[in-house]
């Protein structure tokens, strides 16, 4: 169980609610939450104009609603704005949205009565996720549709996910003994404003990066004894000598993944290769920069998921409702812009790896890595696919952050494309994770040419973990459902895991 501390969550416990972790928010957050509904009551009581909360949305600000018509007003901004298309969001992702909202939310800043943040603690509990489709967001004036959808769920129209099943948000709330909300004044603003959806999916993006990163040391690693290639990039006085944290730390973890390894020892002496290619000689400074790239944007996605990014902002010590602009989702386009370079730089070093084992010259294994190239092509298409994949990450790496569109009648005149930088990410790590799974094979196989000598223990755990699912390749056959194991090793951490514990973590200590 995640218990939610509004402000001050750290980063492990968003990374296990994304995995799953049950959600319940710190009963300490109630005071502040009744206090903050009832400033929304005095601003109102005063007649003065509040932006949402008497007036209508956006271009039409300037419009007055009547007291009579403060509930239709949030009805009516929840329904109308509930217009995304496309697929619906994976429901790990629109679980973490869920409990960054209900973060949000109780800071006490939103204006949102009690019983609505006990409606969306509910929900989460109880396994209700709101079908949200995922196109739709320029990522300011807050996700605006995305979260509709959420609102909406929570007034019993629309869909939720129940267990797997597609449900009407109604039917499944009267099931859970649920009641809908009924939305009082500022509270369909509150829920609908916000960066949530973009900042859990750059969140998703980057818990899966990390874990490919990590993977990726492990596979670079075996593809360098698979290689025999040199250990001596990765002494540390050379990096101690750049100073960069990152490359600091993945050299440190490329030695202790190779520590001890019998195909390293035969080669120490006598080899007259004096350098290695740049794939495995330069992997600490790629996967060093890539690791700090992610921990920037670790930093700025914690940051932003401890923030309030609801418009206007009610504050209880001055019963004051200030508009401003938090909404602007700005920092989580930039975290999500370089957490797909770093993808992407994940699984190009790793292609070039899988390249160079192939090709005998480079290597010194037989071509393709059978035993009888001509008669069979061994792991000759699996490079090409990677080479695809990594081309088509290439492709989407390209900045979203730097794209801009004005709507809302040019009221909203600079947005953050921050939901399509956050989109991409999960797919490109699907893309890097069958890239490194084609490369766990290939290094595996490599390795198994040099029998009767082994690997480090470390990565002799990897290839047995692997060998339990995949066995090794002695001539050709239906090759997809290797990779597709191959691929969910990596994926599901357990080849990081096999490594044992000497991957740093994301949170540099």
């Amino acid at each position: 169980m995640i218990t939610l501390t509004p402000g001050d969550t750290p980063l492990a416990a968003w990374r296990a609610i994304y995995r799953g972790a049950a959600v319940a928010l710190d009963g300490a957050a109630q005071a502040g939450i009744a206090e903050s509904a009832a400033t929304v009551g005095a601003i109102l009581a005063r007649g003065t104009p509040a932006y949402g909360i008497n007036t209508g949305f956006g271009k039409l600000a300037h419009v007055r609603i009547g007291a009579d018509d403060l509930a239709a007003l949030q009805r009516n901004i929840v329904l109308s704005h509930a217009a995304g298309v496309g697929a619906p969001m994976p429901v790990p992702v629109a679980r973490l949205m869920l409990a960054l909202k209900l973060a949000s939310l109780a800071q006490g800043a939103s204006g949102v009565q009690p019983r609505t943040v006990v409606l969306l603690e509910a929900m989460l509990a109880r396994g209700l996720v709101p079908v949200v489709p995922d196109q739709g967001s320029v990522g300011a004036s807050g996700d605006l549709a995305p979260l509709a959808h959420v609102a909406a769920a929570m007034i019993g129209v629309g869909e939720v996910f129940v267990e797997g099943a597609r449900v009407p948000a109604a039917d499944a709330l009267d099931a859970a003994g649920l009641q809908p909300a009924v939305l009082g004044p500022k509270e369909g603003l509150a829920l609908l404003n916000g960066t949530q959806f973009s900042a859990a999916y750059a969140l998703a993006g980057l818990f899966e990066a990390e874990r490919l990163w990590r993977t990726g040391l492990v596979t670079g690693a075996l593809a360098t004894d698979a290689a025999r290639g040199s250990d001596t990039p990765f002494d540390p006085r050379i990096h101690a000598l750049r100073q960069h944290r990152g490359q600091i730390d993945a050299a440190a973890a490329l030695r202790a993944l190779i520590a001890e390894s019998e195909i390293r020892q035969s080669h120490l002496t006598g080899d007259d290769r004096v350098q290695d290619p740049y794939c495995i000689r330069c992997q600490p400074q790629v996967m060093g920069a890539a690791l700090d790239l992610l921990r920037f944007a670790a930093v700025t996605l914690g940051t932003e998921a401890n923030g309030v990014t609801d418009n206007p902002l009610i504050f209880p010590d001055t019963q004051e409702a200030l508009s401003g602009g938090n909404f602007h989702a700005e920092p989580v386009a930039f975290a999500a812009d370089i957490i797909a370079l770093a993808l992407c730089e994940i699984g190009s070093i790793a292609e070039r790896r899988l390249a160079m084992l192939i090709d005998p010259a480079l290597s010194g294994l037989p071509a393709f890595l059978t035993p009888r190239p001509g008669l069979n092509s061994g792991f000759m298409i699996a490079h090409v696919t990677a080479a695809a994949l990594v081309s088509e990450n290439k492709q989407r790496a390209t900045p979203a952050s730097v794209d801009s569109i004005p709507t809302s009648a040019n009221q909203e005149d600079h947005v953050s494309m921050a939901a399509h930088a956050a989109r991409r990410l999960l797919p490109m790590a699907a893309n890097v994770a069958s890239v490194l799974g084609i490369e766990l094979l290939a290094a595996a196989q490599g390795c198994d040419f040099h029998a009767p000598l082994r690997s480090s223990p470390a990565l002799e755990a990897v290839r047995a973990a692997l060998r339990r699912e995949v066995p090794g390749l002695a001539e050709d056959r239906y090759f997809a459902p290797d990779i597709e194991a191959a691929a969910r090793l990596v994926s599901s951490g357990a080849v990081a895991d096999a490594a044992g514990d000497m991957l740093p973590a994301l949170e540099p200590t």
